[in-house]
């Protein structure tokens, strides 16, 4: 029975040749804009966050804003600590709690840090600079430093120290030449330049310097001491509630990339809702004509329901047929619209590229948004032919004949 009724439904289609194409051709239309601009926006998001977190940690800790201290009941209370200029405040028993987070399941990678602020001098040259110890292995699964070299390489000895690009021209300095780094408490150190970086940011090509992780230690007079995790998380959306937890367990300070880029997530959330309201009003258009267009059809076809009516066909059956139609011209229509996304996609990453020929940025065509785009636009369709459906199942098979 069930083959009948897709027989009896791809004919009415196939009799409505025009109607059938014309309403094939709007979801198409619509579905071909859902998928480029799906991917278009989907693509530039994710060009954006990589291009943010390529040059930061997903989760930074750091020592605790406040002390904890006993009270006389036993509660632990909190007192606020005035700040004090150019302090650096290391994180107490670090080795323990960088072993335990570790072993934190949401966690993909950690690594030690050493921060502080120190002078660059070069000849008669000196300029204000971020110190950055690090474990280069640890550090490289968090940032790509590595991919950011411009010239040399990734080593970092104790009496070896790799630059930002704009820092190099400023002070002169190429690699295997030599400058002394002085820090606020008047110690210094003099290191030989084995790498040079360009991440593409102005104030970190400029400021940072790369040291081993125990000669900042040195530098900054911490003996042993580290002033930050970097953390990077399996989920990237997640870091949030994620450095929340850890600052909770450990009573310790965490900031995910979501909090320290307040404005990028505004912009993030904004392009999102503005892009569901597109997929929606445009979803809403095609339901109308799919609903339309079956609604004459059930007119059109009044006669030939009445006689399939009287010959036995059950009002299921009639509602089954119209809701093929509706479901095929869905699928009919989002198959093409797909291939129509897609075909503006490479239009767009054909003419958009910037003054080297790259493309600006990557559109997000992929396997899942066509497949999602087509179940729902099916969907749709299958819904949208429900009232005409409903309508031509309860014709009277009489009147039907009569007037059709």
């Amino acid at each position: 029975m069930v083959w009948f009724e897709w027989q009896v439904a791809t004919r009415f289609l196939r009799e409505g040749k025009t109607q059938t194409l014309l309403i094939a051709g709007g979801i198409a239309l619509g579905v071909a804009v859902i998928v480029f601009i799906s991917a278009l926006v989907t693509g530039l998001q994710g060009t954006i966050i990589k291009r943010t977190l390529g040059t930061q940690a997903h989760i930074v800790i750091t020592a605790p804003d406040k002390l904890l201290l006993p009270s006389l009941s036993g509660e632990t209370v909190f007192r606020n600590v005035q700040p004090r200029p150019q302090s650096i405040d290391p994180i107490i028993n670090w080795p323990l709690l960088l072993k335990q987070l570790e072993h934190e399941p949401a966690l993909k990678a950690v690594s030690p840090l050493v921060s502080g602020a120190a002078f660059a001098i070069r000849g008669q040259a000196d300029k204000t600079v971020s110190i950055m110890g690090i474990d280069p292995v640890a550090y490289t699964r968090i940032i790509p430093l590595e991919e950011n070299l411009k010239t040399g390489q990734l080593r970092l000895n104790n009496d070896e120290a790799v630059i930002g690009q704009r820092l190099a021209d400023d002070l002169g300095i190429r690699v295997g030449d030599r400058m002394n780094i002085l820090s606020a408490s008047n110690r210094s150190l003099a290191v030989r330049i084995t790498g040079i970086f360009e991440m593409g940011v102005k104030e970190l090509d400029t400021r940072w310097v790369f040291l081993s992780l125990r000669s900042a230690q040195s530098l900054l007079d911490l003996n042993g001491q580290i002033t930050g995790i970097d953390l990077q998380v399996k989920s990237l959306f997640d870091a949030e509630m994620i450095a929340q937890q850890l600052q909770s367990r450990y009573g310790i300070k965490a900031e995910s990339w979501m909090s320290t880029n307040q404005q990028l997530m505004t912009a993030l959330k904004s392009q999102t809702a503005s892009t569901t309201l597109i997929r929606f009003f445009v979803l809403i258009s095609v339901a109308f004509g799919i609903a339309s267009v079956l609604a004459i059809a059930v007119v059109q076809k009044q006669k030939e329901i009445g006689i399939l009516r009287a010959m036995g066909m059950s009002q299921h059956s009639v509602l089954a047929v119209f809701l093929i139609q509706g479901g095929l011209l869905g699928l009919f229509g989002s198959l093409l619209g797909a291939v129509g996304g897609m075909g503006l996609g490479k239009i767009f990453a054909y003419f958009a590229r910037n003054a080297a020929g790259e493309p600006l940025f990557e559109l997000a065509l992929t396997p899942q948004l066509m497949l999602s785009t087509t179940i729902i636009a099916t969907l749709t369709g299958l819904i949208a032919a429900a009232m005409p459906a409903y309508r031509a199942a309860k014709l009277d098979p009489v009147q039907a004949i009569r007037y059709g």
